[in-house]
């Protein structure tokens, strides 16, 4: 249901797997700012800020593959995706 509506706002796999990569980039870069900007705080509080981050990545990957995964049920894969599958069969 739910990720039936997200496809219907015009959320696509693409899109969340753009999020999940970008949410590890994000996870890094807090990472980095929080060692920087409160070096009197340590490590422990840059990794948690770290983590807190990085833990959306599973949440964003995990809705591309449900959406992916209706995408393909329900025939709007993009060509792109069905390209790379003529390719991999003629493989």
């Amino acid at each position: 249901m739910i990720i039936q509506k997200m496809h219907e706002m015009g959320i696509r796999s693409e899109h969340a797997y753009t999020a999940g990569m970008a949410s590890i980039g994000l996870s890094i870069a807090t990472w980095v700012t929080s060692l920087n900007a409160e070096p009197g705080a340590g490590v422990a509080r840059a990794d948690r800020w770290g983590i807190f981050v990085g833990e959306w990545a599973p949440t964003f990957f995990g809705l591309g593959l449900a959406l992916s995964h209706y995408e393909q049920n329900d025939g709007t894969l993009t060509a792109g995706v069905h390209e790379i599958r003529e390719q991999q069969k003629a493989s």
